[in-house]
């Protein structure tokens, strides 16, 4: 069974497929970037404590900057 995991407990370099976004304050442009349930993503970058998280859109190559709130909202499942 897939273990389902928020954005914010992957680590650089992980491959990931969006489960579910927790949350309707998820900005808008984040769908239009392709960054919805099922999109594969991987983990650019993390700044420390609480900064944001770097993370790429595989369909299309879209880098999109998350707080790391938002990203305990998002899950997904490791590929």
């Amino acid at each position: 069974m897939p273990q389902h995991i928020s954005l914010d407990k992957l680590k650089i370099g992980d491959l990931a497929k969006i489960n579910a976004i927790q949350s309707t304050e998820i900005p808008a442009k984040f769908y239009e970037l392709g960054f919805y349930p099922g999109s594969v993503v991987e983990i650019k970058h993390k700044a420390p404590l609480s900064g944001p998280i770097c993370v790429n859109v595989i369909e299309n190559n879209a880098l999109i900057a998350i707080r790391k709130s938002e990203a305990k909202l998002i899950t997904a499942e490791l590929i």
